[in-house]
Protein backbone atom coordinates (compact mmCIF):
# COMPACT_ATOMS: atom_id res chain seq x y z
CA UNK A 1 0.00 0.00 0.00
CA UNK A 2 1.34 3.45 -0.90
CA UNK A 3 0.49 6.85 0.55
CA UNK A 4 2.03 9.76 -1.38
CA UNK A 5 5.70 8.95 -1.82
CA UNK A 6 5.74 6.51 1.09
CA UNK A 7 5.55 2.81 0.41
CA UNK A 8 5.09 -0.15 2.69
CA UNK A 9 8.02 -2.14 1.40
CA UNK A 10 7.68 -5.94 1.27
CA UNK A 11 10.71 -6.53 -0.95
CA UNK A 12 13.69 -4.69 -2.41
CA UNK A 13 15.18 -4.59 -5.90
CA UNK A 14 18.98 -4.87 -5.90
CA UNK A 15 20.36 -2.91 -8.86
CA UNK A 16 23.63 -4.84 -8.82
CA UNK A 17 27.21 -3.76 -9.45
CA UNK A 18 26.47 -2.08 -12.78
CA UNK A 19 23.37 -0.98 -14.71
CA UNK A 20 24.90 -1.69 -18.12
CA UNK A 21 23.46 -4.95 -19.56
CA UNK A 22 26.47 -5.59 -21.82
CA UNK A 23 28.77 -5.70 -18.78
CA UNK A 24 26.78 -8.34 -16.86
CA UNK A 25 28.49 -11.44 -18.40
CA UNK A 26 31.92 -9.87 -17.84
CA UNK A 27 31.09 -9.00 -14.23
CA UNK A 28 29.71 -12.52 -13.68
CA UNK A 29 32.90 -14.17 -14.97
CA UNK A 30 35.31 -11.96 -13.03
CA UNK A 31 33.41 -12.10 -9.73
CA UNK A 32 32.84 -15.87 -10.01
CA UNK A 33 36.57 -16.44 -10.57
CA UNK A 34 37.50 -14.27 -7.57
CA UNK A 35 34.86 -15.96 -5.41
CA UNK A 36 36.16 -19.43 -6.23
CA UNK A 37 39.76 -18.36 -5.52
CA UNK A 38 38.67 -16.83 -2.21
CA UNK A 39 36.71 -19.89 -1.05
CA UNK A 40 39.30 -22.44 -2.22
CA UNK A 41 42.24 -20.44 -0.87
CA UNK A 42 40.71 -19.86 2.56
CA UNK A 43 39.45 -23.43 2.82
CA UNK A 44 42.92 -24.74 1.99
CA UNK A 45 44.44 -22.46 4.61
CA UNK A 46 42.02 -23.76 7.26
CA UNK A 47 42.84 -27.37 6.32
CA UNK A 48 46.57 -26.70 6.49
CA UNK A 49 46.36 -25.03 9.92
CA UNK A 50 44.26 -27.81 11.47
CA UNK A 51 46.15 -30.70 9.87
CA UNK A 52 49.74 -29.61 10.47
CA UNK A 53 51.06 -30.08 14.00
CA UNK A 54 53.66 -27.32 13.53
CA UNK A 55 50.87 -24.77 13.08
CA UNK A 56 48.99 -25.63 16.29
CA UNK A 57 49.75 -22.23 17.85
CA UNK A 58 47.50 -19.33 18.95
CA UNK A 59 48.57 -17.18 15.98
CA UNK A 60 47.57 -19.78 13.42
CA UNK A 61 44.37 -20.56 15.30
CA UNK A 62 43.42 -16.90 14.82
CA UNK A 63 44.50 -17.08 11.19
CA UNK A 64 42.20 -20.05 10.63
CA UNK A 65 39.33 -18.11 12.20
CA UNK A 66 40.07 -15.22 9.84
CA UNK A 67 39.83 -17.62 6.90
CA UNK A 68 36.46 -18.88 8.19
CA UNK A 69 35.28 -15.27 8.36
CA UNK A 70 36.42 -14.59 4.79
CA UNK A 71 34.54 -17.64 3.51
CA UNK A 72 31.34 -16.53 5.26
CA UNK A 73 31.74 -12.91 4.20
CA UNK A 74 31.93 -13.72 0.50
CA UNK A 75 29.21 -16.40 0.68
CA UNK A 76 26.73 -14.01 2.33
CA UNK A 77 26.85 -11.63 -0.64
CA UNK A 78 28.47 -13.08 -3.77
CA UNK A 79 26.26 -16.10 -4.73
CA UNK A 80 23.15 -13.92 -4.63
CA UNK A 81 24.94 -11.27 -6.69
CA UNK A 82 25.97 -13.84 -9.31
CA UNK A 83 22.39 -15.08 -9.67
CA UNK A 84 21.04 -11.53 -9.99
CA UNK A 85 23.71 -10.58 -12.52
CA UNK A 86 22.29 -12.94 -15.14
CA UNK A 87 18.66 -12.68 -14.00
CA UNK A 88 15.86 -10.26 -14.85
CA UNK A 89 14.31 -10.70 -11.40
CA UNK A 90 16.57 -9.03 -8.83
CA UNK A 91 14.14 -8.83 -5.94
CA UNK A 92 14.87 -9.87 -2.38
CA UNK A 93 12.21 -10.07 0.32
CA UNK A 94 12.26 -7.60 3.19
CA UNK A 95 13.00 -10.31 5.77
CA UNK A 96 15.81 -11.84 3.69
CA UNK A 97 17.28 -8.38 3.19
CA UNK A 98 17.31 -7.70 6.93
CA UNK A 99 18.83 -11.13 7.59
CA UNK A 100 21.57 -10.46 5.03
CA UNK A 101 22.24 -7.06 6.62
CA UNK A 102 22.57 -8.65 10.06
CA UNK A 103 24.92 -11.45 8.99
CA UNK A 104 27.04 -9.17 6.82
CA UNK A 105 27.53 -6.61 9.59
CA UNK A 106 28.28 -9.35 12.13
CA UNK A 107 30.86 -11.16 10.03
CA UNK A 108 32.39 -7.94 8.68
CA UNK A 109 32.84 -6.50 12.19
CA UNK A 110 34.25 -9.78 13.44
CA UNK A 111 37.13 -9.59 10.97
CA UNK A 112 38.42 -6.43 12.63
CA UNK A 113 38.28 -8.02 16.08
CA UNK A 114 40.27 -11.03 14.88
CA UNK A 115 42.92 -8.76 13.35
CA UNK A 116 43.14 -6.94 16.70
CA UNK A 117 43.67 -10.25 18.51
CA UNK A 118 46.39 -11.16 16.00
CA UNK A 119 48.06 -7.78 16.62
CA UNK A 120 48.10 -8.50 20.36
CA UNK A 121 49.64 -11.90 19.67
CA UNK A 122 52.42 -10.26 17.62
CA UNK A 123 52.96 -7.61 20.30
CA UNK A 124 53.52 -10.19 23.05
CA UNK A 125 55.68 -12.38 20.80
CA UNK A 126 58.00 -9.48 19.94
CA UNK A 127 57.97 -7.36 23.10
CA UNK A 128 57.70 -10.09 25.76
CA UNK A 129 58.86 -13.33 24.09
CA UNK A 130 59.94 -15.07 27.31
CA UNK A 131 56.41 -14.92 28.72
CA UNK A 132 54.62 -15.50 25.40
CA UNK A 133 53.45 -19.05 26.17
CA UNK A 134 52.28 -17.99 29.64
CA UNK A 135 50.31 -14.98 28.35
CA UNK A 136 48.96 -16.09 24.98
CA UNK A 137 47.28 -19.49 24.85
CA UNK A 138 44.76 -21.20 22.62
CA UNK A 139 42.25 -20.95 25.47
CA UNK A 140 42.74 -17.17 25.65
CA UNK A 141 42.29 -16.86 21.87
CA UNK A 142 39.12 -18.92 22.06
CA UNK A 143 37.71 -16.70 24.81
CA UNK A 144 38.57 -13.56 22.83
CA UNK A 145 36.92 -15.01 19.73
CA UNK A 146 33.71 -16.00 21.52
CA UNK A 147 33.47 -12.65 23.35
CA UNK A 148 33.97 -10.79 20.06
CA UNK A 149 31.20 -12.84 18.41
CA UNK A 150 28.78 -11.82 21.18
CA UNK A 151 29.70 -8.13 20.91
CA UNK A 152 29.45 -7.87 17.12
CA UNK A 153 26.23 -9.93 17.03
CA UNK A 154 24.48 -7.62 19.51
CA UNK A 155 25.78 -4.57 17.65
CA UNK A 156 24.50 -5.88 14.31
CA UNK A 157 21.16 -6.85 15.82
CA UNK A 158 20.72 -3.28 17.10
CA UNK A 159 21.39 -1.81 13.65
CA UNK A 160 19.12 -4.32 11.92
CA UNK A 161 16.21 -3.64 14.28
CA UNK A 162 16.56 0.12 13.79
CA UNK A 163 16.55 -0.29 10.00
CA UNK A 164 13.34 -2.34 10.15
CA UNK A 165 11.66 0.61 11.91
CA UNK A 166 12.40 3.03 9.06
CA UNK A 167 9.80 4.13 6.53
CA UNK A 168 11.10 3.70 2.99
CA UNK A 169 10.26 5.92 0.00
CA UNK A 170 11.10 3.30 -2.60
CA UNK A 171 12.58 -0.16 -2.84
CA UNK A 172 15.37 0.13 -5.42
CA UNK A 173 18.68 -0.46 -3.63
CA UNK A 174 21.72 0.92 -5.48
CA UNK A 175 23.90 -1.99 -4.44
CA UNK A 176 24.40 -5.69 -5.05
CA UNK A 177 23.44 -6.69 -1.49
CA UNK A 178 21.55 -5.25 1.47
CA UNK A 179 24.01 -2.90 3.15
CA UNK A 180 23.15 -0.25 5.69
CA UNK A 181 24.26 2.79 3.68
CA UNK A 182 21.99 2.34 0.61
CA UNK A 183 19.09 1.30 2.88
CA UNK A 184 19.43 4.50 4.91
CA UNK A 185 19.38 6.46 1.66
CA UNK A 186 15.89 5.06 0.95
CA UNK A 187 14.50 6.39 4.22
CA UNK A 188 11.74 9.00 3.81
CA UNK A 189 13.26 11.09 6.60
CA UNK A 190 16.83 11.52 7.67
CA UNK A 191 17.62 8.54 9.95
CA UNK A 192 19.24 10.64 12.68
CA UNK A 193 19.29 7.85 15.29
CA UNK A 194 20.96 5.43 12.89
CA UNK A 195 23.57 7.98 11.86
CA UNK A 196 24.32 8.86 15.49
CA UNK A 197 24.84 5.19 16.27
CA UNK A 198 27.21 4.79 13.31
CA UNK A 199 29.42 7.63 14.57
CA UNK A 200 29.25 6.66 18.26
CA UNK A 201 28.57 3.04 19.08
CA UNK A 202 29.56 1.98 15.56
CA UNK A 203 32.95 3.66 15.90
CA UNK A 204 33.45 1.93 19.26
CA UNK A 205 32.71 -1.53 17.89
CA UNK A 206 34.13 -1.29 14.37
CA UNK A 207 36.99 1.21 14.60
CA UNK A 208 38.24 0.52 18.13
CA UNK A 209 39.99 -2.68 16.93
CA UNK A 210 41.87 -0.53 14.40
CA UNK A 211 43.11 1.83 17.13
CA UNK A 212 44.09 -1.19 19.23
CA UNK A 213 46.07 -2.55 16.26
CA UNK A 214 47.67 0.85 15.73
CA UNK A 215 48.63 1.09 19.41
CA UNK A 216 50.10 -2.42 19.36
CA UNK A 217 52.33 -1.60 16.40
CA UNK A 218 53.41 1.71 17.91
CA UNK A 219 54.62 -0.18 20.99
CA UNK A 220 56.29 -2.77 18.79
CA UNK A 221 58.02 0.03 16.87
CA UNK A 222 59.23 1.68 20.09
CA UNK A 223 60.56 -1.66 21.38
CA UNK A 224 62.42 -2.39 18.14
CA UNK A 225 63.82 1.14 17.94
CA UNK A 226 65.25 0.81 21.46
CA UNK A 227 67.17 -2.31 20.40
CA UNK A 228 69.12 -0.46 17.68
CA UNK A 229 69.28 -3.73 15.76
CA UNK A 230 68.83 -4.01 12.00
CA UNK A 231 68.38 -7.79 12.33
CA UNK A 232 65.54 -7.30 14.85
CA UNK A 233 63.88 -4.79 12.52
CA UNK A 234 64.07 -7.18 9.57
CA UNK A 235 62.67 -10.04 11.65
CA UNK A 236 59.79 -7.86 12.86
CA UNK A 237 58.94 -6.73 9.35
CA UNK A 238 59.04 -10.32 8.16
CA UNK A 239 56.75 -11.41 11.00
CA UNK A 240 54.24 -8.55 10.83
CA UNK A 241 54.20 -7.44 7.19
CA UNK A 242 51.41 -9.82 6.14
CA UNK A 243 49.19 -8.77 9.03
CA UNK A 244 49.82 -5.06 8.41
CA UNK A 245 48.96 -5.42 4.73
CA UNK A 246 45.66 -7.20 5.52
CA UNK A 247 44.76 -4.50 8.08
CA UNK A 248 45.39 -1.73 5.54
CA UNK A 249 43.30 -3.49 2.89
CA UNK A 250 40.36 -3.97 5.26
CA UNK A 251 40.23 -0.67 7.10
CA UNK A 252 41.10 1.43 4.07
CA UNK A 253 37.86 0.36 2.38
CA UNK A 254 35.76 0.28 5.59
CA UNK A 255 36.65 3.86 6.58
CA UNK A 256 36.06 4.99 3.00
CA UNK A 257 32.61 3.36 2.98
CA UNK A 258 31.02 4.01 6.35
CA UNK A 259 32.74 6.64 8.48
CA UNK A 260 31.73 9.77 6.61
CA UNK A 261 28.69 12.10 6.59
CA UNK A 262 25.62 10.92 4.70
CA UNK A 263 25.82 14.04 2.48
CA UNK A 264 29.02 12.70 0.92
CA UNK A 265 27.61 9.28 -0.01
CA UNK A 266 28.04 8.28 -3.65
CA UNK A 267 26.20 4.99 -4.01
CA UNK A 268 27.61 4.25 -7.47
CA UNK A 269 31.18 4.50 -6.16
CA UNK A 270 30.27 2.77 -2.90
CA UNK A 271 29.15 -0.44 -4.58
CA UNK A 272 32.44 -0.54 -6.50
CA UNK A 273 34.38 -0.12 -3.26
CA UNK A 274 32.18 -2.80 -1.65
CA UNK A 275 33.30 -5.41 -4.17
CA UNK A 276 36.81 -4.79 -2.91
CA UNK A 277 36.22 -5.77 0.73
CA UNK A 278 33.58 -8.45 0.01
CA UNK A 279 35.54 -10.34 -2.67
CA UNK A 280 39.01 -8.94 -3.40
CA UNK A 281 40.29 -8.75 0.19
CA UNK A 282 39.05 -12.27 1.16
CA UNK A 283 40.68 -13.55 -2.03
CA UNK A 284 44.01 -11.85 -1.26
CA UNK A 285 44.22 -12.76 2.45
CA UNK A 286 45.22 -16.44 2.02
CA UNK A 287 47.63 -15.48 -0.78
CA UNK A 288 49.28 -12.84 1.42
CA UNK A 289 49.68 -15.20 4.37
CA UNK A 290 50.86 -18.16 2.31
CA UNK A 291 53.26 -16.39 -0.06
CA UNK A 292 54.89 -14.28 2.68
CA UNK A 293 54.98 -16.91 5.42
CA UNK A 294 57.62 -19.64 5.35
CA UNK A 295 55.80 -21.78 7.94
CA UNK A 296 52.58 -21.79 5.91
CA UNK A 297 54.47 -22.55 2.70
CA UNK A 298 56.23 -25.41 4.46
CA UNK A 299 52.90 -26.76 5.75
CA UNK A 300 51.42 -26.56 2.25
CA UNK A 301 54.33 -28.59 0.88
CA UNK A 302 53.94 -31.19 3.63
CA UNK A 303 50.20 -31.42 2.95
CA UNK A 304 50.87 -31.85 -0.77
CA UNK A 305 53.34 -34.66 -0.07
CA UNK A 306 50.88 -36.42 2.21
CA UNK A 307 48.16 -36.21 -0.43
CA UNK A 308 50.52 -37.52 -3.11
CA UNK A 309 51.63 -40.44 -0.92
CA UNK A 310 48.01 -41.17 0.00
CA UNK A 311 47.03 -41.26 -3.67
CA UNK A 312 50.08 -43.29 -4.57
CA UNK A 313 49.39 -45.92 -1.91
CA UNK A 314 45.60 -46.01 -2.38
CA UNK A 315 44.33 -49.62 -2.54
CA UNK A 316 43.71 -50.71 -6.10
CA UNK A 317 45.94 -48.07 -7.67
CA UNK A 318 48.58 -49.19 -10.17
CA UNK A 319 51.36 -47.79 -8.01
CA UNK A 320 50.12 -49.72 -4.99
CA UNK A 321 49.89 -52.97 -6.98
CA UNK A 322 53.49 -52.51 -8.07
CA UNK A 323 54.53 -51.87 -4.46
CA UNK A 324 52.75 -55.03 -3.28
CA UNK A 325 54.34 -57.01 -6.14
CA UNK A 326 57.87 -55.98 -5.14
CA UNK A 327 57.07 -56.53 -1.47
Amino acid sequence: MATGNRTEVTDFILLGLSSWPELQPVIFGIVLAMYLVAVIGNTLLVIVVYSDTKLQTPMYFLLSQLSFIDIFLTTITVPQMLVHTLSVNRTISFNRCMAQLFFFMTVGSMEGHLLAAMAYDRYVAICDPLRYTAIVSRHLCLRITLTSWVIVSLNSLLYSVLVTRLTFCGNQVTHFFCDITPLLQLSCTRPVVNEMLIFTEGVAVVVSPFFFILGSYVRIGVAIASMHSVAALRKTLSTCSSHILVVLLLYGSVIRMYLRPSSSYDLDQDRQVAIFYTVVTPMLNPLIYSLRNQEVKGALKRLGKRLCISGYMQPGSQANRKWQHFS
